[in-house]
C-alpha cells in the first residue's frame, strides 16, 4: 500500500514515514499543501494523511480540490485543530476521517486500515480505462483474456498513467514518484520504460496507447488497431 504524507511539521512527516515503512508501506512526504495537492493528483496513493494547516494550500483546500478533480483517494485530515466545527469543515470539504494531534501510533494505523477496507468509493483492487486493467496487489495488466506481469517500476508508470487516464503525466512526475528526488534518472529512464509498456500493450492486443504530448508527458488513449 502506498501513503501519501502532507505535513509541515518536518520532524513529525519524518517520523509518520518511518512508522509506515516499518509497517512495510510505501511512504511519499511532502511539506507543503501546493506539493500535497500535486502528488494527490496522480492518483497513485492508496491513502493520504493530510494536514490543515500547512504553507502554499491549505489541507481543507487540498481536499476540496481533489475532489472537484474526482480524486477519491481516502484523505485522512491529522491536525491540532480540535474543535468540533474544524472536523465538520474538513468532513464537508471531501476528507474521509479526522484525527486530532498528539495522537498514538496504534491508534493511526487502525484509521489508515479502516479506510482501507471501507467498500465502494475509497480503494479498489483495480483500475481500468478502455479494455485495459491493472491489479494493484498482482502486478498484472490485463486485456480481455490476456495479461502480463508488470516489474515494480512499469507498474508504477502505468498506475500513474491508468489512474488519470486522458491527463498528460509529466516525465518529471514520472521521475519525482517512481524513481525519487534523489535518484540519478532522466528522461531517458522514462522512454525506456514508456518503450516497455507499449511492447505489453501490443502483446495484449489492447485498443489503449501510450500517447506523448511533446515537451509535456503522456497519456493513455484509445485508439482503433
Amino acid at each position: 500500500m502506498k501513503v501519501l504524507i502532507v505535513e509541515d511539521e518536518i520532524r513529525l512527516a519524518d517520523t509518520l514515514g518511518q512508522i509506515l515503512i516499518e509497517q512495510r508501506y510505501l511512504a511519499d512526504i511532502v511539506y507543503n499543501g501546493a506539493d500535497g495537492f500535486e502528488y494527490a493528483m496522480s492518483g497513485i496513493y492508496d491513502v493520504i494523511i493530510l494536514d490543515v494547516m500547512l504553507p502554499q494550500m491549505n489541507g481543507f483546500d487540498v481536499v476540496r480540490n481533489l475532489r472537484r478533480n474526482k480524486i477519491a483517494t481516502p484523505v485522512l485530515l491529522l491536525t491540532a485543530k480540535d474543535k468540533v466545527s474544524d472536523k465538520i469543515a474538513g468532513l464537508d470539504n471531501g476528507a474521509d476521517d479526522y484525527l486530532t494531534k498528539p495522537f498514538f501510533t496504534d491508534e493511526l494505523l487502525a484509521r489508515i486500515r479502516a479506510l482501507t477496507r471501507r467498500q465502494g468509493d475509497v480503494v479498489m483492487d483495480e483500475l481500468a480505462f478502455a479494455d485495459l486493467t491493472l491489479n494493484l496487489s498482482a502486478y498484472t495488466l490485463k486485456c480481455g483474456i490476456k495479461s502480463i506481469h508488470l516489474g515494480l517500476k512499469e507498474y508504477e508508470v502505468m498506475r500513474m498513467l491508468i489512474a488519470s487516464p486522458q491527463r498528460v503525466v509529466p516525465k518529471e512526475d514520472m521521475i519525482s514518484r517512481v524513481w525519487g528526488d534523489e535518484s540519478d534518472a532522466v528522461d531517458n529512464n522514462v522512454e525506456v520504460y514508456i518503450s516497455f509498456l507499449r511492447k505489453k500493450l501490443f502483446y495484449l492486443g489492447s485498443k489503449v496507447t501510450i500517447s506523448t504530448m511533446r515537451k509535456k508527458g503522456y497519456f493513455l488513449e484509445e485508439v482503433n488497431r
